[in-house]
């Protein structure tokens, strides 16, 4: 299917993408003048996908002239093997963690040169965090996100650095050259400290979960309070619950407490 005539060349499948790109964390909601604007869409054109979208499911209407994605999206992301498969092994160790600490507990997978959160659990202390299901974060700006970043290709940590490290709290790490040593510590102790990198307010204690093949495929926090004096009671049960959710995944790994085969 090719463009229309007022915009040439573009196929309908590459505009209706276009709209769907509109909507990020910092915009959730669009006006159709909005998505107009963004997309460089005519407004006649971008009035019938809007339309088309509604009716199938991926954008719904919260008000009048506001719409948002549907849950017809989601229902399709959560066919993807990453949080289908991923989720549905880790799920009961990240319940057990959950219960054990009382504190919030995430997975995070890699999403591009971003950190993806697949699965978060509520806690019962008082913290606030800024993640749910399906948000994206810098990498660099979080716990799990920089075991992600530690494990990843060279090529991942260049991307990161040419985009620039964003501040999104008051300890978020934003010198190249520090970001680096974190991330060999990282990589040195099999876990990663992490305070008020992502919220101000919230710290975090992080861990690899491997997949088969010994590949880092995801990253397991805990996330508590930055009053919290000592992170490091917290850090054995973490890597216990990554362990655990790396040998359910087929990973052959190593007891993240004795340094010997699992």
């Amino acid at each position: 299917m090719s463009g229309n005539t007022a915009d040439p060349g573009r196929s309908v499948l590459s505009r209706a993408l276009a709209v769907l790109g509109c909507f990020s964390d910092e915009h959730p909601e669009q006006t159709l003048g909005a998505i107009v604007s963004s997309t460089g869409l005519a407004s006649a054109t971008a009035y019938r996908l809007v339309a088309e979208l509604v009716e199938w499911g991926a954008l719904e209407r919260p008000a009048r002239g506001r719409y948002r994605i549907g849950t017809r999206l989601w229902q399709l992301g959560s066919l993807a093997p990453v949080a289908r498969d991923l989720r549905d092994t880790a799920l009961p160790f990240l319940q057990d963690l959950a219960a054990v600490t009382g504190q919030v507990v995430h997975l995070v997978v890699l999403d591009g040169d971003r950190a993806l959160f697949v699965e978060r659990l509520a806690g019962h202390a008082e913290v606030r965090v800024r993640s749910r299901v399906g948000r994206s974060m810098p990498l660099h700006a979080s716990g799990p996100g920089k075991v992600l970043l530690a494990h990843g290709p060279p090529e991942l940590l260049a991307a990161v650095l040419s985009r620039g490290l964003e501040r999104t709290a008051k300890g978020t790490i934003t010198e190249p050259d520090r970001l680096v040593r974190a991330l060999a510590d990282v990589r040195a102790t099999g876990f990663c400290l992490s305070r008020d990198e992502m919220t101000d307010g919230a710290s975090s204690v992080a861990a690899p979960v491997h997949g088969p093949g010994g590949v880092v495929v995801a990253g397991l926090s805990v996330v508590v309070p930055s009053s919290t004096d000592n992170l490091q009671p917290l850090v054995p049960a973490v890597r216990l619950a990554a362990a655990a959710v790396s040998r359910a995944l087929g990973a052959p790994i190593r007891s993240p407490l004795s340094g010997r085969k699992a």
